[in-house]
């Protein structure tokens, strides 16, 4: 078999599993998974009853779960599959944000495509046109990369390790549903934090988690413009997780935002996915995602930056830069202070 053939071979056998990730979402969406947790076993009418969802639907669902391996059946009751259970949002390493990622990304794509024509870029607004996918944006993000934040990013770079010891006033702009500012401030005891975000269902769910986490004295949030950001007195670090590209095309006012807003000797601390300096780099597994990102990025408005970029940005307004790089340099943390005098 050439290898063109072996190829199709492959993309044939991977379109044949994608549903596993379609069915996999309603489930999500709609508590299934959960339910059927708590229930054990359960013909699709009690399932419906205890997720509070429509009989019809579920049984269809049922069918479609039940064909990928997600479901077991016997004696018209299901049950979960140790596959299933591994979609749980709450599942240890849940495989949630696999599915909703491929449903965003298949919404993201769409977009791109009936847009091409026209050039237009409609912007952020695109994220919250599927009203199912908005709620689970924030999860997302914060099953996918919370325990790399944990794990990799806190022991490793040395600003966590000063709020550790310091304590102080951390701003999250772009906070999503909280989780960094929750991670946060579970592990320093002396921080306190403000996150800002655009989608006001966003904000809602970060308070909402934050004080089902014992955090809510501890950090506030609110909807509002990052443009906007004028805090009563200057804060000792801002985070912008994942966010800068966002606001990349209005970098002058956004870092001059970050210098005024910081206390001397306070540090912008920028995660960012790192695009390559060669596209050469994008045939790599573990970066094939993001040439398809920044696909969806330009609907929004935006583009996948370099850290030598961030770190030029922080340069022009004062700022010493330094940045560190994990997952193999798949992942960049730029880090940059203001002087103390």
């Amino acid at each position: 078999m050439t290898d063109l053939a072996e190829r199709k071979q492959q993309l044939a056998n991977a379109a044949k599993q994608a549903g596993v990730f379609q069915a996999a979402y309603v489930g999500i969406v709609n508590g299934l998974f959960g339910a059927l947790d708590a229930l054990e076993t359960a013909t699709p009418a009690q399932l419906a009853d205890k997720a509070g969802v429509d009989a019809g639907y579920v049984t269809r669902w049922c069918d479609a779960a039940y064909a990928f391996e997600l479901l077991d059946e016997e004696g018209g009751e299901f049950r979960l599959t140790p596959l299933g259970a591994a979609f749980d949002p709450d599942a240890p390493d849940t495989l949630m944000p696999m599915a909703v990622g491929s449903i965003l990304g298949a919404h993201m794509t769409e977009r791109a495509a009936g847009l091409m024509e026209s050039g237009e870029r409609p912007g952020e607004k695109v994220l919250g046109e599927r009203e199912t996918v908005l709620p689970w944006f924030g999860p997302m993000l914060e099953k996918r990369f919370g325990p790399f934040f944990r794990e990799q990013l806190v022991p490793n770079v040395p600003v966590f390790a000063r709020l550790n010891e310091r304590g102080g006033t951390v701003a999250d702009l772009g906070c999503g549903n909280g989780w960094y500012l929750r991670a946060l401030a579970s592990r320093c005891d002396g921080i306190r934090g403000i996150g800002v975000d655009g989608f006001a269902e966003n904000v809602e769910q970060a308070a909402r988690l934050a004080e089902a986490e014992g955090l809510g004295d501890r950090l506030s949030f609110e909807t509002g413009d990052i443009y906007d950001f004028a805090p009563d007195e200057p804060v000792d670090a801002i985070a912008m997780n994942r966010a800068m590209h966002h606001v990349w095309s209005d970098r002058d006012k956004v870092f001059e935002i970050l210098s005024k807003t910081l206390a001397p000797g306070g540090s912008a601390i920028i995660w960012e996915p790192n695009w390559p300096a060669e596209r050469d780099a994008l045939r790599d597994e573990r970066r094939r995602g993001l040439a398809l990102q920044n696909l969806s990025e330009h609907v929004q408005g935006n583009h996948l930056l370099r850290p030598e970029e961030i770190e030029a940005a922080f340069e022009e307004v004062g700022m010493e830069a330094e940045t560190y790089l994990f997952a193999d340099g798949v992942e960049a943390v730029i880090v940059g202070t203001k002087p103390t005098s």
